[in-house]
């Protein structure tokens, strides 16, 4: 078993090995499904800078601690908390991480992301970018920031963008969870592989051996509900217009539009236009450090418009589960006010 300790910054929130010609991260917060603060973003960066510079380092796996998952997301809490005190720790903490999932995307060394369990958010900003992505059958993956008056951030869209038919605008907009099939018909992930052969997949990197992003045996896409669901999907969400997507799902004949409408009324309309819109203008982004650049004007932008703290405070607060939002319906909301989001 690899031994991991902690990184050159100390904090035993992730740990680090070296596992024969393998640098490991191990998130080490699986009471909190290693969801993501500063300290460990920064513990990443600094480990991943040293390995790079390192020759005996060859590859580096990406891995979460205990049975839940491999993250579940940024400690949006926390990010609410320093809003709501006047700090800038949760926009300095949107902009290291964000640093991270470049840094990730670009590592010239190959990156392996056990995406096993809950991946949301942050979970797949450090893992929708790496060289091999293996889900398993137990991967629950999601965007799930409109019910929280965010946005699908962390470069999201650029992958989602560019699924296939609509697929990614229905699970951004919906924010719904999806399977490790469903991740790889997205393009978030590369294979299904059983929960139980990944410490095996792992020893073979360690041990020298190639890094494949379907190893043998695994399965890609076969199963995946998004795909199958495509017919009513691509007919709905087409177009620029919230307002419209919303109509034509509200009177398609299959009850999963009627149901999509229905998630979808209970967002952030202010998020569920803004993630539309930045949908759309990271299709014709050439790089995800150019994705990242716009996620951070418009993660400021809806942190000052008050969705954000709102929705983190009926969801993860005072889990009443009945935010106030700015507008009542996606109808109500401007195209001045969106774009306003994007300038900055």
């Amino acid at each position: 078993m690899a031994d991991f300790a902690p990184g050159p910054t100390g904090t035993d929130e992730v740990l680090f090995a070296l596992d024969g010609s393998l640098g490991r991260i191990l998130l080490n917060r699986p009471r909190a499904i290693n969801s993501l603060t500063r300290d460990m973003v920064v513990a990443v960066r600094t480990q991943l800078l040293a390995w790079e510079q390192d020759d005996t380092v060859v590859a580096v796996t990406i891995e979460g601690a205990g049975e839940r998952g491999l993250c579940a997301g940024g400690d949006v809490r926390a990010v609410r908390d320093a809003h709501l005190a006047g700090t800038s720790g949760g926009v300095d903490f949107w902009a290291d991480e964000y640093v991270l999932d470049a840094q990730i995307a670009e590592y010239p060394k190959p990156v392996i992301a056990l995406m096993d369990g809950i991946v949301m958010g942050g979970g797949l900003g450090i893992s929708m970018f790496a060289d091999a992505r293996w889900t398993t059958e137990r991967s629950r993956v999601a965007m799930p920031e409109t019910i929280i008056g965010f946005f699908p951030d962390v470069a999201a869209t650029y992958l989602l963008s560019r699924a296939p038919g609509e697929a990614g605008t229905h699970v951004a907009m919906t924010g719904a969870t999806f399977t490790g099939a469903d991740a790889v018909h997205l393009g978030l992930a590369d294979a299904v592989v059983d929960h139980a052969r990944l410490p095996e997949l792992v020893r073979a990197v360690a041990a020298g051996g190639p890094v494949e992003p379907v190893p043998a045996g695994a399965a890609t896409s076969e199963g995946s509900a998004l795909a199958a669901a495509h017919d009513w999907i691509d007919e709905c969400y087409a177009g620029e217009d919230p307002g419209a997507i919303l109509r034509r799902l509200r009177a398609h004949d299959h009850p999963d539009a009627r149901a999509a409408a229905e998630e979808i009324s209970l967002r952030s309309p202010l998020s569920v236009a803004v993630t539309l819109e930045a949908l759309r203008r990271a299709e014709q982004a050439t790089s995800v450090r150019e994705v990242l650049e716009t996620d951070t004007v418009v993660a400021r932008g809806l942190l000052a418009r008050g969705d954000f703290d709102e929705g983190v405070r009926a969801l993860l607060v005072d889990k009443d589960r009945q935010p106030r939002w700015r507008h009542d319906t996606v109808e109500n909301v401007s195209r001045a006010e969106v774009l306003s989001v994007f300038s900055g």
